[in-house]
Parts: structure tokens; C-alpha cells; sequence
């Protein structure tokens, strides 16, 4: 079975043709579980991981797919409502670093090796993705809350009705940007600040779930320099939280990737 996927992605990844079951990427890009065989964790870049992501809504998604991401290099992902942007941004970012849109909507991104994120296409008859929309990012989140605390970080999943509440708390929310501002069921710590940031795409072919989380301080400058908002560098960082700074230690990136998709496998599994 073969995805058609949008021209943009094809040109940047000329082996995006392979079938929806195989990945595009660079062969040292793979970590291999010894028990399984199966992928662990890609490291790669924003594009790649976008590439994925389209592989899988081309077609039909008929049972649970997940990828655990982490990366190299940082980026910029806009939202798709952000296009007339992109010239300017790339103008403003150092040589060579990658500036993309996504298919989907919401603020801008910024990847890098500070996150750990996690892609789920799932079937639209999925348990998960029933009933309302924002309901359908409480289990990723909640998965994300018990892999957090297995590692010994304190954070929850923010209810839909407590959402207004903690926005205002942390200040004035910076629109353009998705770590700027809090959604239902996003995880955060006790002063509401955000860890892990969620996303979806709804398409006749299925759901795609995705989740990013910061394991280290991100370069928020970097992004807000970018965007020609350099001064909401502090909004930034005062709305988000990252994983070293409330386990009050150095954060191995790589073990929190592997908790996730052993947490991801066995949920999915069900």
C-alpha cells in the first residue's frame, strides 16, 4: 500500500514513497529494541518527522501508529495559518537552520534537542478520540503524567474548566506561539506552567495525536527573535516549565524518550 503525501515533503525526502509502515529516515537515525526488533526512537529532523506524520493521515489509519521523536537540531514549525510568515522567519534564523509549515493549525514551535515529542495516528473509531474534541487529548496527557512521575517530575493533566483560571495567572498568553498559552488536558506542574504541549489533526482517514515535552529549557529567544517578537522571550519562559528545572537535575533525553514509547506500546496495545 502506497501514501500519496503533499509534493513540499516529497521533494525535501525523495524516499517518501515508501509504504506508511516504514520509515524515511537516515539509517542512524533508528535505536532498535533488542527484544523486539521494533523501532524505539527516531532522531530526526522537524521535516522528517512532519513526513511522518502525513504518511500516515494519506491513508486510512486502521490500527494504532506511533512514533517517539528527538532531535539534533533545532527548528521552526509554523502553523499552517502562519504561511505568510515563513519568508521572514527564515530570513531571520542563522544559516542553515530549517523553518517549515505543517498541514495542521496552531502557533508556532520550536523543536530542538531540548524536546521529546510523540506522534499517534489513531483509527477514528479509537477509544481515545470519542466524543468531544478537546476530550480527546486526556489520555495522551494522562499517559504523559504517569511516565513524568515514573521519573520522578510532579506535574497534571489541566482540565478543561480550569483553563481560563490558569492562563490568567501566568499573564498575558503569547497568541502566536503554541507554548504560549495553555489547552485542556496539557500537562503542567503545581503553578500551572507548561511541560508538555498537545496537538491533534482530524481527518476521514483517522486522528493524529501529538505531543511535545519540554526535557530541557528551550531556546526561547531563538524563537521569539524569529517570529519579530523578541520581547516575549520572558512571557516564554514564565508560561513554560521544562523537566531538569523541577527535577532539580541534569535530564537524560534519551531514557525520557524510552519511558514514552514503552508507555505508548503497552497503552496502544489494549
Amino acid at each position: 500500500m502506497r501514501a500519496t503525501v503533499p509534493q513540499w515533503l516529497a521533494a525535501r525526502i525523495p524516499c517518501i514513497s515508501l509504504r506508511v509502515d516504514l520509515c524515511p529516515y537516515r539509517a542512524d537515525s533508528f535505536r532498535y529494541s533488542t527484544v523486539t526488533g521494533r523501532l524505539v526512537i527516531v532522531t530526526a529532523t522537524a521535516i522528517e518527522e512532519q513526513a511522518w506524520n502525513s504518511v500516515q493521515m494519506a491513508e486510512p489509519v486502521t490500527q494504532p501508529r506511533f512514533r517517539v521523536w528527538t532531535y539534533r537540531d533545532p527548528a521552526v514549525v509554523l502553523g499552517c495559518s502562519q504561511r505568510a510568515r515563513h519568508a521572514e522567519a527564515a530570513a531571520r534564523l542563522p544559516p542553515g537552520m530549517d523553518v517549515m509549515v505543517r498541514p495542521s493549525g496552531g502557533g508556532a514551535v520550536l523543536t530542538g534537542p531540548w524536546m521529546v515529542s510523540a506522534s499517534v495516528a489513531l483509527p477514528l473509531a479509537h477509544p481515545w478520540v470519542q466524543g468531544r474534541l478537546p476530550d480527546s487529548y486526556r489520555e495522551l496527557g494522562q499517559l504523559h503524567v504517569e511516565v513524568l512521575a515514573s521519573l520522578d517530575v510532579a506535574a497534571r493533566t489541566l482540565p478543561e474548566p480550569d483553563v481560563p483560571a490558569a492562563n490568567a495567572r501566568l499573564g498575558p498568553v503569547v497568541g502566536w506561539a503554541c507554548y504560549g498559552s495553555l489547552a485542556p488536558w496539557e500537562v503542567v506542574d503545581a503553578a500551572g506552567r507548561k511541560l508538555v504541549g498537545l496537538a491533534q489533526r482530524r481527518q476521514r482517514t483517522g486522528v493524529l495525536l501529538v505531543a511535545g515535552t519540554l526535557a530541557t529549557v528551550p531556546d526561547w529567544p531563538l524563537l521569539c527573535g524569529a517570529l519579530g517578537h523578541p520581547e516575549d522571550a520572558e512571557a516564554m519562559s514564565r508560561r513554560t516549565v521544562s523537566c531538569d528545572v523541577l527535577a532539580g537535575r541534569p535530564w537524560d533525553v534519551g531514557l525520557l524518550a524510552r519511558r514514552l514509547h514503552a508507555a505508548l506500546e503497552i497503552a496502544l496495545a489494549r
